[in-house]
């Protein structure tokens, strides 16, 4: 189970929409929404890995005080939300050095896990994986194995691998399950609160039957927050994407608390691993 810790106007629909200058004057909804999804994970007796922005961890430490003390994972999302498409190697490797240091400075721990705002690494950015084993990161869950018309790379693996050879680094995708020779997204996001919840519910029960795998699962703290404010200037298609559905997400996320067992992505998939 897993989180990705940015407020409503860092997404990715957003970005041409919403001026990375105004942050700072914005409204933030990130407090009040962590709050009640460590009182939703404490209600199912679960723990997660929280992929926080350094930008996020600097102006709200008590967040991932919060987050640490609940006995959840630490984990990275980079510093700004910028898609590593948009930065050269040497950009990148200040954003999650840099990131990184915050994070582990005010959780006092280790931070092992990196994952790319709107899963931006891929086909022609590997390099960065590259960036990460050596910036101290144990894992990345970075690539979305399937075509999108903003990321994704079909031709990687559905499930964790080892993409740089002789390193124990760990590339671990969000889950897809296999349909007809296609992989069709199953872990969460979007597609979680757009579709019915049965949909999901049996892609991810294929998954571990028949693949005898694990899931990967992710949500954003904004998808259960439907009085955040409206961004009516941004376009119908980035809105629809954005607000629908936002008032039943919380309670399918309980649902799928409740119905699956969850757990830390270091404890999952480090520990399978040795």
């Amino acid at each position: 189970m897993t989180v990705d810790v940015e407020d409503y106007f860092q997404v990715g629909a957003f970005e041409h929409d919403i001026d990375r200058n105004d942050w700072d004057n914005l409204e933030c909804r990130v407090e009040r929404n962590i709050d009640v999804i460590l009182k939703m994970f404490d209600d199912h007796k679960v723990k997660a890995t929280f992929f926080t922005l350094g930008w996020i961890a600097e102006r709200f430490p008590h967040v991932v005080r919060l987050i640490v003390e609940n006995g959840h994972e630490l984990a990275s999302h980079g510093m700004q939300h910028l898609r590593v498409t948009d930065q050269s190697r040497p950009e990148f490797t200040e954003d999650v050095t840099f990131s990184k240091k915050i994070l582990e400075d005010i959780g006092g721990v280790g931070v092992k896990g990196y994952r790319a705002p709107s899963f931006s690494i891929g086909e022609k950015n590997l390099w960065a994986l590259d960036v990460l084993a050596e910036a101290g990161f144990t894992y990345s869950s970075s690539i979305y194995p399937i075509q999108h018309d903003h990321y994704g790379m079909p031709s990687a693996p559905r499930f964790d691998f080892k993409p740089i050879d002789g390193q124990a680094f760990i590339e671990m995708p969000v889950t897809t399950v296999e349909v007809m020779g296609r992989k069709i997204p199953c872990g969460g996001g979007g597609y979680f609160r757009l579709l019915p919840y049965f949909i999901s519910k049996a892609a991810m029960k294929r998954v571990n039957a028949k693949d005898q795998q694990p899931c990967i699962f992710y949500f954003h703290p904004w998808e259960i927050d439907p009085e955040q404010p409206r961004q009516t200037q941004a376009g119908l298609k980035s809105r629809f994407r954005h607000y629908t559905n936002l008032d039943v997400m919380e309670t399918k996320i309980r649902k799928v608390l409740g119905e699956f067992d969850w757990g830390r992505m270091d404890q999952v998939f480090l520990e399978r691993q040795g």
